[in-house]
């Protein structure tokens, strides 16, 4: 965005199958918006988890994400991952799943007009609704419902941004599946607090 470089389009710049992106999702970096991909931590692909963003999110720098890779074992005697050292230490993972061994929580799913704040983190299995905004440095450790405003560690709810039946009805308007021209001929109302008037556009 000319002149200011920091700010892109996120997904012409995702590289990794497991991890995709809406349109219009934008990623902002102090420093490289290309390296995005480094702030999604312990994502291993013999794990399988994946991390879905929707359209039109605004993802702030600092963001971080981390997946299923960084979990460790808390019911044996020691935490330590033994296996990935293997030397015979993998002996501990014969017959076994690493999905049903390790702490496994899913995918990561975020969904779309989501505002993620400055140095946000993010753990996994997390799913984040449909306009939901998180304050900087909140720590989201469990699924944030549509329309409402998170922060602090671990992330608690603030305020709701609408009322749940107004939630569910902006959900079921979806304007972010709307065509290019569609959302630019109705902009002002997608940038207003007006429901009803938009519901009506939508058919």
């Amino acid at each position: 965005m000319e002149p200011y470089q920091n700010l892109v389009f996120l997904k012409n710049f995702v590289t990794r199958p497991n991890i995709e992106v809406g349109a219009y999702t934008y990623y902002d970096d102090f420093k490289d918006p290309a390296n995005f991909e480094k702030n999604v931590l312990y994502h291993f692909d013999f794990i399988g988890d994946k991390l879905i963003i929707g359209k039109f999110c605004a993802i702030a720098s600092g963001v971080k994400f981390i997946m299923n890779g960084a979990n460790h074992e808390s019911r044996p005697i020691s935490t330590f991952p033994f296996a990935i050292f293997r030397n015979g230490w993998e002996k501990i993972m014969e017959g076994q799943n690493p999905k049903e061994k390790f702490p496994y929580k899913g995918d990561t799913v975020i969904g779309n007009d989501v505002w993620i704040g400055y140095e946000a983190t993010i753990m996994p299995g997390v799913t984040i609704g449909d306009g939901a905004v998180i304050a900087s440095k909140a720590v989201v450790t469990k699924d944030v419902a549509p329309y409402t405003i998170v922060g602090g560690n671990p992330a608690k709810l603030i305020r709701k941004r609408f009322e749940a039946d107004d939630a569910a009805r902006l959900q079921k308007i979806a304007w972010w599946n709307w065509s290019a021209e569609k959302i630019t001929e109705h902009l002002l109302l997608i940038n207003s607090g007006d429901i009803d008037a938009l519901e009506k556009v939508a058919g």
